[in-house]
């Protein structure tokens, strides 16, 4: 038994490597009948991946596969007959070995992760009907002769793969084939047109690709068509009257082409249709009446075409339809009063059209769940839309849209009828009027917008009751009265906008209490007193709006509102702060008076009438400004004598730097007093000028947050930059200063500026870096270096360059706190170099508060974290920062930029832009016409969503350096990510 299972064992083994080499073999055993499939699923075996161990039941031991996994044989031939995979997670590609099992009449490898290209063998074997190959990963081109032995083939499923190129003709071939699915590819290039002629199809999908072509008369010779879908392609031409022919059709789905002219009137002889989708086409005129004998259809979606005229009323013959949409034409008139027949209608959204008349009383009589009627614009006021609620049944309506209308006259109180709503806008009406307090009814509401109306009265208290509410926008009203304090309720309010009302009273400090707010704006309104302080304690806020109101006292201190926008607090003369631009006076404490005569332990506020002259008055304030005082001179008179023992000691230092110029720098060269180390990291250190250099003036090349930076040169002729730190007595020990200084010394990356070595003594550190010919980002976008700006693909490579720097740094574990446009050096080929990474790690006494005054000098680029003590200083900082460098590189704005009468901060001026849609304008104008609106606008919102005030939404670098990537190179990351 052994010997045979060890031949058995070698015949799979020889089985495998002829196939491999692609020579049919057909084995023969003790029993050739079922050898020939083990063997077969065996060797398919090989070529797979299974990590969750789907096929562990296949056992090449076994003499039958009957009872494997996936595996179904037939009762009669006891061979392989079904073989179904689907959804087993199986990877690798497809072998030869399927070849084998000769008796195969369904194949399914449906739902998993096989890649490669497709072999043209398979559709030949002989007994094969069912061929489904969907949702994997093969690609490439399907071979012309794929299927010209297609034997008796009925079902293939290609659909959600890669496959490109074009649709084989021989696939018309194929006349027993009743089902094709190629859909979910990158087919291109005209359709065959072979296809149009096979009479046995009943099923044609090959929607999202890039077909082209028209669709011809010989459509009508597809008798036995149920469905076809042609959609999300480039189909052209017109609709042809053949159509009419396949009268055994269900479902048509022409959508997202190029299709134009007019419907063809024999649509109507499809009296079986029960799906009918045309959006997104050309076509025009007016939409045939006969379309109404189509009596079965129970979806019908003419949307975003050029349909007129009026909606014919034979539309009220689908008794069966459930969604009817008809939005962005041009359809006039009122609607057919047969539309009453919709007794099933689920959704219906006739907006972005020029219906006019009332709104009819049927919509809220049957069960609709969805309706939008927005954007009409009728030519006069028409009456109130909920007149006709009284009495109606509306336990299904979930969303309705009447936006942008002529709507007139009081919102009913019977709104509260609608107890499923979800959605509600009613903006940009003539409604007046209070809000009825029954909205609070509305307990599942999540949007309400009420918004550009003419509503008075107060917001109703019971506004509150709307617990799911998740937007509230009621702006541009006439709204009096105050913010009322039962919004607290709302937890899930993420939006919230009462701009341009009347509104008065105080801000609720409620408000502060509903932590999942995003948006707020309370802007011209007559709100008035002091701002909550708790409002700085919203984690996720990321706009407030208060300007043009009677706010006065301090904005709140911390989190959000230590970055907002000055034109989001203006217009509020008593409220100050540095956004609002005005300082806050000192409050200072009621003093207390000290009695010396008196016994008691009291004290008052005057002083008793019979102590004479004796008396003495010092309040709290007095004490601690007296101190204050103190403690500022005393520190005057001791950075004064610093700084002369400094640049005495720079002096000498300078001049030690240049005498040990020729020494062994692995070690401290001496220990004398005057004397430093100077250590080089690769190379000899041969200075030329290097003490000259940090002596004179006119080798300075700039100064930052650490100190000034001097070029000089060594004695070989290569030059380096020299920066003095200015923080020298904040720097650590020599010990732990070299430790540090060493592993900066090791970073390197052709983004960054090297460090190539340091020179120290207890008065005088110095890092020597690499020089840097190219200037500075800042005076290349600013100044126009060179009389020069830069062209749309060199800021985006720096853009890139920069990415890749700190993605690199963070690998490192390195946080550079100092990111901004004077820190990124621009070198003779043009790439980006970043430099004062690290440099924090140097200095153990700075906190946050120091980092973010003295290191983050640059005003705008400071995270907003940097301001709470109780937020961790991460990685994230620099992505903040980096944010900012991004739009000011697009933009070729400084991160804030003052005006005569107003300031104007990069992140918030680009946002804006974006939300109005015209964030194009904001690319330098210098670049107007010369760049691609399809990287621009990209990397804009990449630097909006660095820029995010919480840190956790912000990316992080590496993923910001994948996307920058798939913005320059679409078509190869859409390849990785797919």
């Amino acid at each position: 038994m052994r010997a045979f299972l060890k031949m058995k064992r070698q015949l799979i083994s020889l089985f495998a490597l002829l196939l491999a080499a692609t020579v049919p073999v057909f084995v023969r055993s003790l029993n050739p009948s079922l050898s020939d499939d083990v063997l077969g699923l065996i060797v398919f075996k090989v070529d797979i991946q299974d990590p969750k161990g789907k096929l562990v039941s296949w056992n090449e031991d076994d003499d039958s596969p009957c009872s494997w996994a996936g595996v179904k044989c037939s009762p009669k031939s006891n061979r392989v007959s079904e073989l179904n995979l689907d959804g087993f997670s199986l990877s690798g590609r497809i072998g030869r070995g399927l070849l084998q099992l000769q008796y195969l009449r369904k194949l399914s490898l449906a739902k998993n992760n096989l890649t490669g290209t497709i072999s043209p063998n398979i559709a030949r074997v002989n007994n094969l009907r069912e061929l489904d190959l969907s949702e994997n990963g093969l690609s490439g081109a399907i071979p012309e002769d794929f299927f010209r032995q297609c034997g008796s083939l009925r079902v293939i499923s290609l659909a959600k793969n890669k496959f490109s190129g074009k649709i084989p003709d021989s696939l018309s071939s194929c006349s027993t084939l009743a089902s094709i699915n190629l859909s979910s590819n990158r087919f291109s290039d005209s359709f065959p047109l072979g296809i149009w002629s096979m009479t046995g199809l009943r099923s044609l999908d090959v929607s999202d690709n890039s077909l082209e072509g028209e669709i011809p008369e010989g459509i009508k010779g597809m008798n036995n068509l149920r469905a076809i879908n042609l959609g999300k392609n480039r189909f052209s031409g017109k609709v042809p009257d053949g159509i009419g022919s396949c009268l055994l059709l269900r479902s048509i789905d022409l959508s997202e082409n190029l299709l134009s002219g007019s419907l063809p009137g024999t649509l109507g002889q499809l009296s079986l249709c029960n799906y009918l989708n045309l959006r997104k086409n050309s076509f025009s005129g007016e939409v045939p009446g006969s379309i109404g004998d189509m009596k079965s259809l129970d979806s019908l979606d003419l949307s975003a075409n050029r349909f007129s005229g009026q909606v014919p009323s034979s539309i009220g013959n689908f008794q069966w339809l459930k969604v009817l949409n008809l939005s962005a034409n041009g359809f006039t008139g009122s609607l057919p009063e047969s539309m009453v027949n919709f007794a099933n209608l689920v959704v219906l959204d006739l907006s972005q059209n020029s219906l006019e008349g009332d709104l009819p009383a049927w919509i809220f009589k049957s069960g609709l769940q969805e309706a939008s009627l927005s954007e009409n614009k009728p030519s006069e006021h028409i009456n109130n839309p909920f007149s006709s609620l009284k009495g109606s049944s509306f336990e299904k309506l979930e969303f309705l849209d009447l936006s942008h209308n002529a709507f007139s006259g009081e919102i009913a109180s019977s709104i509260g009828v609608l107890s499923s709503l979800h959605l509600l806008n009613l903006s940009r009406n003539f409604l007046i009027g209070p809000i009825p307090a029954t909205i609070g009814e509305l307990k599942v509401l999540d949007n309400l917008d009420l918004s550009e109306n003419r509503l008075n009265g107060s917001i109703p208290l019971e506004i509150g009751g709307v617990i799911s509410l998740n937007e509230l926008k009621l702006a541009k009203n006439f709204l009096s009265g105050t913010i009322p304090s039962s919004l607290e309720n709302c937890s899930s309010l993420s939006t919230l906008i009462v701009s341009h009302n009347r509104l008065s009273g105080l801000i609720p400090a409620a408000i502060a209490q509903l932590t999942n707010l995003q948006n707020v704006d309370l802007s011209f309104n007559n709100l008035s007193g002091n701002l909550p302080k708790q409002l700085a304690n919203l984690p996720h806020l990321l706009s407030f709006n208060i300007s043009h109101n009677n706010l006065q006292g301090e904005l709140p201190a911390g989190g959000f509102f230590n970055t907002i926008s000055p034109s989001s607090v203006s217009g509020n003369p008593s409220l100050c702060g540095s956004a609002a631009n005005s300082s806050c006076p000192v409050v200072l404490p009621k003093p207390i008076v000290l009695n010396p005569n008196s016994s008691s332990d009291t004290t008052s506020g005057s002083l008793p009438p019979n102590l004479g002259h004796k008396r003495i008055i010092l309040s709290i304030s007095a004490l601690i400004a007296i101190g204050a005082a103190a403690i500022i001179v005393v520190g005057v008179i001791s950075i004064t004598v610093l700084n002369l023992r400094v640049r005495s000691s720079t002096s000498r230092s300078a001049a030690a730097l240049a005498l040990s110029a020729g020494d062994d720098f692995s070690h401290s060269p001496t220990t004398d007093a005057n004397s430093g180390k100077l250590v080089m990291f690769s190379g000899e250190p041969d200075f030329s000028t290097g003490a000259h250099a940090l002596l004179n003036k006119d080798c300075e090349l700039g100064r930052g947050g650490f100190g000034a930076v001097y070029r000089t040169v060594l004695r070989d002729g290569h030059p380096v930059a020299i920066k003095k730190l200015t923080v020298s007595s904040l720097v650590k020990s020599q010990e732990d200063f070299e430790r540090e200084v060493k592993k900066l010394g090791k970073v390197r990356h052709s983004n960054l500026v090297a460090l190539e070595g340091y020179y120290w003594t207890p008065s005088l550190q110095l890092l020597i870096y690499e020089f840097v010919s190219g200037g500075s980002l800042y005076k290349h976008l600013h100044e126009g270096l060179g009389g020069n700006f830069l062209s749309w693909n060199e800021r985006f490579s720096i853009i890139l360059g920069t990415a890749k720097s700190l993605a690199y740094l963070h690998q490192s574990n390195i946080i550079h706190y100092n990111i901004k446009s004077s820190n990124v050096l621009i070198d003779s080929t043009g790439e980006p170099k970043v430099g004062d990474f690290g440099l924090a790690r140097l200095l153990p006494m700075l906190d946050r508060y120091v980092l973010s005054s003295k290191i983050q000098s640059a005003l705008g680029y400071m995270a907003p974290e940097f301001a709470c003590r109780t937020v961790k200083i991460t990685e994230k900082c620099d992505v903040y920062g980096f944010g900012v460098l991004v739009l000011e590189v697009v933009t070729g704005k400084r991160p804030v930029e003052y005006m005569e009468d107003d300031v104007v901060v990069l992140c918030d001026m680009v946002r804006g832009a974006l939300e109005e849609g015209r964030v194009e304008e904001c690319v330098d104008g210098r670049l107007q016409g010369n760049f691609p609106a399809e990287e621009a606008i990209p990397v804009m919102k990449l630097g909006l969503i660095c820029t995010s005030q919480v840190p956790s939404n912000r990316p992080d670098m590496g993923e910001v350096v994948n996307i920058l990537e798939l913005i320059r190179c679409p078509s190869e990351g859409q390849e990785e990510l797919e």
